[in-house]
């Protein structure tokens, strides 16, 4: 399936992922993967990360990723949706927040709830931790922009805990090429808790870093 350009965007010029508006012209297709059984079914497009189908990465940290159904769920930089959708399914009596900067990424990620019939998220636009200001959740999942540097990807891990509820969760994805060793290494570093790997596949890791939970008064 295709459509014409969105938003009089209609320049072939190629451009980052992570770019507020992409100016590359818009292509759609769909795209359908399993989870949990279930066939889950997607818009995607040029401009817009993993625009040609569902990326190994991000694959892995659905796979590894563990919600809930009460569980309150953050898709940092959620692209067409993939994460959220598939956390949205596991959360059924939680809530799922997908953010991006990308305003293509965003339109599709609200398309793709709609045609997935999910009715416990909502899509935001904005950097970082932006959209959710003061907000807490139990989960925050991510595939970060690393080709926007390492001061970015910091940015994401830094930010995590004022986010997290106590013994929330942030759960990363990346390979070795990306540095994931070394964000490894930072969380081990500098995280308020446990920080572990999910699992591993194809050059790429899945890490866990829990917050602390609150100790109880004797």
């Amino acid at each position: 399936m295709t459509t014409p350009p969105d938003d009089g965007e209609r320049l072939p010029v190629p451009d980052q992922y992570y770019s507020e508006r992409p100016r590359s012209a818009s292509r759609r297709s769909e795209l359908r993967f399993l989870h949990a059984g279930e066939l889950l079914s997607f818009v995607v497009d040029r401009g817009v990360f993993a625009s040609h189908g569902l990326d190994p990465g991000t694959a892995l940290l659905i796979e590894n990723l563990t919600v809930r159904p009460t569980d309150r769920v953050l898709d940092l930089g959620c692209g067409w949706g993939a994460v959220g959708v598939a956390a949205a399914r596991s959360a059924r009596d939680g809530r799922v927040v997908l953010t991006d900067v990308n305003r293509r990424a965003v339109r599709l990620a609200r398309l793709n709830l709609e045609r997935n019939r999910i009715d416990n998220a909502e899509v935001r636009v904005g950097p970082l931790y932006e959209p959710v200001a003061d907000e807490t959740f139990d989960v925050i999942a991510t595939n970060p922009p690393f080709r926007a540097g390492r001061p970015a990807v910091l940015a994401i891990l830094e930010g995590a805990a004022a986010h997290l509820v106590p013994d929330g969760r942030l759960v990363v994805v990346g390979k070795g090429t990306q540095g994931i060793r070394f964000y490894q290494e930072w969380l081990a570093a500098h995280w308020d808790g446990e920080v572990e790997v999910l699992g591993r596949g194809s050059g790429y890791r899945v890490l866990e870093a829990r917050r602390r939970p609150v100790k109880r008064q004797p």
